[in-house]
């Protein structure tokens, strides 16, 4: 549990980077915070003396000088949503949950409902801000932008995907589509359909039997691998695959189907190509929204407010084996374990992420068709070490062949962090940053050297210097 000497809720970068310089000449471990989530301890890390929050700087604007879209760090992403949609028509592809900080979320490379037909959120990046420290200890802010003549476009590359707290503090993204051309700020970032339909689509665990669970599972996988080309006809339908604990009563799969027409027929085909030789017919809710309102509420999956939390993560380029879903089904339904809060999620991905080249951003995973959630949540903790066992089990034994971890060429997502990724009790199989970074991790080792000197902004996954 963290407890800092010092939290200073900013209002500005100059009062940024006044924090920033008094942590460093006062000799105090300084991090950042913006919307408040994170899974791992790197802002709650005990060594940490000093906290900067971000939380007060929402501003959402028109930047006419750079022709892009200026967010301030602690915009949470409904109002981003929300202030782009009624201003000016237009969105960013990012996360389902409105209550997330853009801070972080789009330094792994952000990602959402509408990634299939749109890509990253960093694929939108045009500039960002960031206050660095050199190595006479100074603390100055640095605008750095994607332009090809830039001399700082290697820090805009570097939070394309490099994850927070490895360069300096982010005040501030603008965003602007490459390509997108003239004045006029409606045709400078993509717009969002006029509606969508949300659906909830749940099958009964107790009548679900093992062969029926494995083929779910193997149908799912199949269809991400047929329909995730970038010419899909199916890039606005997203869904999520929730693989619950059987005490929890159900499996649960939820999604949106973004266009303009034939929502409806798309959804359908979807299930039933789900649901084929699955000897349980699934429950099916949906509900048509325009699409602002579908956005400002959020995914009906996200949990409680009061919990404590372990995620894992990894991508795949291609469905579940049948050894892994074996033995998902095993940790699913072990009789020595009755929590019902464990599960893993398989997210449609792919698409328009995948047309950009793997080192175009600092996120390399662009070859991928579903990326995988881990979670395991509950209130008490003394209960910690219980839950904690069974998830790092879960993951141990779906990668046996690799290590108890994803196979390099698939890789784990940053904004998901995992500290038993660096533990070699838990990863005998490839180093973390190559899991997280791909062969982007020795450029992001140099943009390290060079822009933090000091390793003031550091945590335990945060990038090394070459």
């Amino acid at each position: 549990m963290g407890e800092p000497e010092h939290v200073w809720v900013v209002g500005t970068t100059a009062h940024v980077v006044r924090a920033v310089q008094q942590a460093v000449d006062s000799g105090r471990r300084v991090t950042v915070r913006s919307g408040g989530h994170g899974f791992e301890d790197f802002v709650a890390d005990p060594a940490v003396e000093v906290v900067i929050d971000t939380s007060a700087m929402t501003a959402v604007s028109y930047d006419p000088g750079r022709r892009a879209f200026a967010v301030e760090a602690g915009a949470l992403l409904g109002d981003v949503y929300r202030r782009l949609y009624l201003g000016w028509g237009v969105t960013i592809p990012a996360g389902w949950c409105p209550t997330v900080g853009i801070g972080g979320h789009v330094l792994g490379g952000g990602y959402g409902p509408l990634s299939r037909l749109m890509g990253l959120s960093v694929d939108h990046l045009y500039a960002v801000e960031v206050v660095v420290v050199d190595r006479e200890g100074r603390a100055r802010s640095v605008v750095a932008t994607r332009e090809p003549s830039d001399p700082h476009r290697d820090l805009w590359w570097a939070h394309t995907g490099g994850g927070g707290g490895s360069f300096g503090i982010v005040t501030r993204y603008w965003f602007r589509s490459p390509g997108a051309h003239g004045d006029d700020p409606s045709g400078l970032l993509p717009a969002p359909p006029a509606g969508v339909l949300s659906f909830s689509v749940t099958w009964d665990w107790q009548k679900l039997g093992k062969s029926s669970f494995a083929r779910l599972v193997r149908n799912h996988g199949e269809w991400a691998e047929r329909h995730s080309a970038p010419d899909s006809r199916y890039l606005g339908l997203y869904s999520e695959l929730a693989l619950t604990r059987r005490p929890s009563g159900t499996v649960l799969m939820i999604g949106q189907v973004a266009a303009d027409s034939g929502v409806q027929r798309l959804l359908d085909d979807h299930l039933t190509a789900i649901n084929q030789g699955v000897a349980v017919q699934p429950v099916r809710t949906v509900k048509n929204q325009a699409w602002l309102a579908a956005a400002l509420a959020g995914s009906p999956g996200d949990p409680g407010p009061v919990y404590r939390l372990k995620v894992k993560s990894g991508y795949l380029r291609r469905g579940l084996t049948d050894r892994q879903i074996e033995v998902l089904h095993h940790h699913l339904t072990r009789s020595d374990y009755d929590h019902p809060g464990g599960s893993l999620s398989l997210y449609t991905y792919g698409g328009k992420v995948n047309t950009v080249a793997a080192d175009a951003t600092a996120t390399p995973h662009r070859d991928t068709v579903m990326k995988m959630f881990y979670v395991n949540g509950w209130e008490n903790p003394q209960d910690d070490a219980r839950h904690l066992t069974w998830l790092r089990e879960l993951y141990r034994d779906l990668y046996a062949d690799t290590g108890g971890v994803p196979a390099p060429a698939d890789g784990t997502f940053i904004n998901y962090p995992d500290n038993d990724l660096a533990d070699p009790a838990w990863n005998t199989g490839a180093p973390w940053h190559t899991l997280y970074f791909g062969d982007n991790y020795p450029r992001l080792q140099r943009i390290k050297a060079k822009w933090d000197p000091r390793n003031v902004f550091r945590h335990t996954l945060s990038v090394r210097a070459a």
